[in-house]
């Protein structure tokens, strides 16, 4: 199994009542994530609201994860961008600060031919010089990272070690394994099946706020008892559902979670989120409450 495996909460970026970055709540969500046994991050990805941050905060977010995680877990950066020079940037500077492995969308909003797309992480990847994870989350991007567009990024793109599979075709996982590659499933409702087909993980958000129980899937699969496994996939599932607020966004709801589970207000979404209503999150408490964690 690669380097690269287990949980690997997408982690969320809080912010302050006027929408800036958060530092003291960001270590703490780091921290308590870690005491719950998590074996990465993965930092400003979709969960992070990363494309509504500028690219300073960006960089913060990397700077502060590495100095509050070090090696305790492994940090894997997303450095996607609309341009391949400012993804570049945030590669280098990824690098500069410690980070383990850098992550990147395909370059996005207008079309690019599978040759544009190899040479984008052929310069984003070089740029850092670290192991390269590819971020296929066609559902934002338009554009989705096919099995054989991922042999020609393989062919082309020397740093390339892995990807975070958030598609629909689930047997990709198993092919994209065979590939040699570290393939971690985006979707944390599938990740035992995920690692029954070859993914070496999972990266997804709700881990932000229900760590542990994403743990004991890992934990219980790794030991060799499925039925156990089956149990805790069950049991997160269930978690993961009872907090959930019907209409309201995903970006609301996490961090609304996280932000009780740790003790801090992570802050609203970044514009044009819209937060929890006072209602909602008193109803989210009694939910999370009633979890028993």
């Amino acid at each position: 199994m690669g380097q690269f495996k287990g949980i690997v909460p997408a982690l969320i970026t809080p912010s302050d009542s006027e929408g800036n970055l958060n530092e003291e709540a960001l270590r703490r969500v780091l921290e308590f994530n870690l005491d719950a046994g998590v074996h990465g991050f993965w930092v400003a990805g979709g969960t992070g609201e990363s494309v509504l941050l500028s690219d300073e905060e960006n960089r913060r977010v990397a700077s502060i994860t590495t100095d509050v995680v070090g090696d305790r877990a492994k940090i894997i950066m997303h450095v996607g961008a609309p341009t391949t020079d400012r993804a570049a940037a945030l590669a280098d500077h990824a690098a500069a600060v410690g980070c383990h492995a850098i992550c990147c969308v395909p370059p996005f909003f207008y079309r690019r031919s599978d040759s544009e797309i190899v040479a984008h992480y052929r310069i984003v990847g070089a740029a850092a010089d670290l192991p390269l994870f590819v971020y296929n989350l066609p559902s934002a991007t338009g554009v989705e990272i096919t099995v054989d567009l991922m042999r020609k990024i393989q062919e082309g793109v020397t740093q390339l070690r892995g990807l975070k599979h958030s598609a629909l075709p689930f047997a990709n996982v198993w092919t994209f394994s065979k590939m040699g590659l570290d393939c971690m499933t985006g979707n944390c409702l599938l990740m035992l099946p995920g690692l029954t087909i070859g993914a070496t993980g999972c990266v997804d958000g709700p881990p932000n706020a229900l760590p542990e129980l994403w743990v004991d899937v890992w934990n219980a699969y790794r030991a060799g008892d499925l039925r156990l496994a089956e149990q805790a996939q069950d049991r997160a599932r269930r978690a993961w559902e009872a907090i959930s607020i019907p209409g309201r966004g995903f970006h609301a709801t996490i961090k609304a979670a996280v932000g009780i589970r740790i003790g801090v207000d992570c802050g609203p979404p970044r514009a044009p989120g819209e937060p929890v209503t006072p209602e909602e999150r008193k109803n989210l408490e009694k939910m999370i409450e009633g979890l028993g964690l």
